[in-house]
């Protein structure tokens, strides 16, 4: 349970640290962030907070969806604003072409393997993610209907109150998906736990059957498809 906590804790600061270089590196972000950053330019809140409260509205859409939050839903909506917001107050400008696109690359890879911090930890999914399950759940929308229809509607608002879409926005919506899938296996609580004993067991038996070994060969297996593909590209959230 220690792990499954710092895992999770880890991975929300490092999410939101991801998404502040994104922002500092000024060629585009994902959808949400787009939305807050829209918020942000009209409210002078800073576009941490904005994500902050945001993800907390959005917790309360969970209520006619009858979906329930779990403890990581909750720190996901503290922690990840919170630590964007304090990396982006403590970087310093981003100046020239090749610095901005290694600062949003490096703000995209950082992200995804906070992704599979978080949701290898078990905790329940953010806010968002959330959202777009419930409308699978209660309206039979499929996964990926549910994550555009909210994706594309956020990205809008945000791109006509002032958020920033460019390169960036295609650039992670591109690689975000693929780099949580090769992230998710090795940082899976519950698919780590299942190696460690299928190992064990393999060192306490002096001859083990082919049997056995295909066994021990199954949890790399489920660890990488246990999670449904469109929670690969989870939005924070």
């Amino acid at each position: 349970m220690t792990r499954r906590v710092t895992q999770l804790l880890i991975g929300l600061v490092l999410y939101g640290a991801g998404c502040a270089l994104t922002v500092e590196a000024g060629l585009g972000v994902d959808p949400w962030t787009v939305f807050a950053q829209g918020i942000s330019v009209h409210t002078g809140i800073g576009v941490g907070w904005v994500t902050n409260i945001v993800g907390f509205l959005v917790l309360l859409l969970w209520i006619p969806l009858r979906q329930k939050p779990g403890v990581g839903t909750i720190a996901n909506i503290l922690l990840v604003g919170t630590s964007m917001q304090a990396v982006l107050w403590l970087m310093a400008p981003v100046h020239g072409l090749a610095a901005q696109i290694a600062v949003l690359l490096g703000g995209i890879l950082l992200v995804a393997i906070a992704s599979g911090l978080y949701i290898g930890a078990r905790f329940g999914p953010g806010p968002r993610d959330g959202l777009m399950t419930g409308l699978h759940a209660r309206l039979g929308w499929p996964i990926w209907v549910s994550r555009a229809t909210v994706e594309v509607t956020v990205l809008l608002i945000g791109w006509l109150l002032g958020g920033t879409v460019g390169v960036g926005t295609v650039l992670f919506a591109a690689l975000i998906g693929p780099l949580v899938h090769l992230a998710l296996p090795l940082l899976d609580t519950a698919a780590g736990s299942r190696r460690g004993l299928a190992i064990s067991a393999r060192g306490i038996r002096a001859s083990p059957s082919p049997d056995a070994g295909s066994r021990g060969a199954r949890p790399s297996r489920s660890a990488s498809t246990g999670t449904p593909r469109d929670a690969d590209r989870p939005l924070r959230s």
